[in-house]
């Protein structure tokens, strides 16, 4: 019944809870808020959009729109060697074939500059304007977007490929300890919170249409001491270059526990759920959202979902979301979710080929979809009506 109830709620988007992103995102105990109001975050991740083409941005972010979603999430990406090769690039930049299987077609924020010996940022169009051009359509969408600096994974360079720059074969440890890459990433968050977008006229840290800023996306330190005296030491340069947004570790958190929501310059705390990678029941994932919304209680401070997936393959798939969502939205201790992973319609007119994970949401008119589009609505109505309970 659950799962028809999501499936009959009214698809319409409710503009009170998707407003005009003019004012920035607060946190208040464990909700965040715009205007005073509450903003309950029902939002999807896409890995591509800061190297795809025009077109498969703008398909993204209708398809978003379509879902009644209300932020996306991306981080910022690739990072290669250098230009002429004489420092590697660990990843394969130059595969071809669509966005969605990395294929970045020439495209790279990072580099190593072989001439000056040091990181180096590409402003030109294959480089930070496609990142211009997503916040600049986000803001026209009304959409609000999370953005994490740097990957920790080597998928397109990331973390991985920036310790590689210094000939470090410590995946771990290197590039959280090493002064050189703590100074290149101070850099790289100086240029990004301080570029102005010519598309918008604004400075990315005067931009509401930025919901939050994350450190990394997953940035598994190790040992956890380390982890957390970085997430310390960097979240509180992010705050004192931009006080206007709210920032995130990025970390998965689920072994962790939320250990870094303790930290007092992190405003929300994340955690990223695959009930199958952590050998948990639907029924016992279902437990852990309940579980990780306590914690947010505890620390009073947001705590968002915002990463999860089950594979679409799995008989129960629709039932399974249709659960989770549910409980993310009854629970006033949940400030909301982020699915991994809405794709469209590449440039070759085909969907993403999706079958290792098996995550891909997609516009198609399927079971998840249709779950995912009722659920975004009615989180907005539940929330109305917990409000209205004596």
């Amino acid at each position: 019944m659950l799962v028809f109830a999501l499936l009959c709620a009214s698809p319409a988007a409710n503009a009170a809870d998707n407003p005009s992103a003019t004012s920035f995102v607060r946190i208040s105990g464990t909700n965040f808020t715009v205007d005073d109001r509450q903003f309950f975050v029902v939002g999807v991740n896409n890995h591509y959009l800061t190297y795809s083409s025009r077109n498969e941005v703008t398909r993204v972010l209708d398809d978003a729109v379509t879902m009644g979603a209300n932020v996306v999430r991306i981080f910022l990406q690739p990072v290669i060697g250098s230009l002429d090769g004489s420092t590697a690039t660990v990843w394969n930049w130059k595969s071809g074939g669509d966005a969605s299987d990395l294929a970045v077609k020439g495209s790279y924020l990072l580099y190593w500059d072989p001439r000056a010996g040091g990181m180096a940022i590409n402003d030109g169009p294959n480089g930070m304007q496609k990142v211009d051009f997503v916040i600049a359509e986000a803001g026209r969408r009304h959409l609000r977007l999370v953005i994490g600096f740097l990957d920790f994974w080597s998928y397109t360079g990331g973390a991985q490929q920036m310790r590689a720059w210094y000939g470090s074969q410590d995946k771990s440890g290197f590039f959280f300890r090493d002064p050189r890459t703590k100074r290149d990433y101070r850099s790289w968050v100086s240029h990004v919170v301080q570029r102005v977008n010519p598309l918008t006229g604004l400075a990315y840290r005067d931009d509401p249409t930025i919901m939050a800023w994350e450190l990394m996306n997953e940035g598994n330190a190790e040992p956890e001491a380390l982890r957390l005296a970085w997430t310390a030491e960097m979240s509180a340069f992010v705050k004192s270059l931009d006080p206007n947004h709210l920032v995130s570790s990025g970390h998965a958190n689920v072994e962790a526990k939320l250990s870094d929501l303790t930290i007092p310059t992190l405003d929300f705390g994340t955690w990223h759920g695959y009930p199958l990678f952590y050998k948990l029941t639907v029924s016992q994932f279902n437990d852990k959202i309940t579980e990780f919304c306590q914690l947010a209680a505890r620390a009073n401070k947001p705590v968002l979902l915002e990463e999860f997936g089950y594979a679409r393959s799995n008989p129960d798939s629709a039932q399974a979301y249709a659960m989770w969502l549910d409980t993310l939205a009854r629970d006033s201790n949940c400030a909301g979710w982020m699915v991994w992973r809405l794709v469209s319609r590449q440039d070759s007119g085909r969907y993403p080929i999706d079958e290792y994970d098996q995550f891909d949401v997609r516009n198609d008119g399927g079971a998840i979809w249709n779950v995912f589009k009722a659920a975004a609505s009615r989180a907005a109505q539940v929330r109305k009506t917990a409000a209205r309970t004596p």
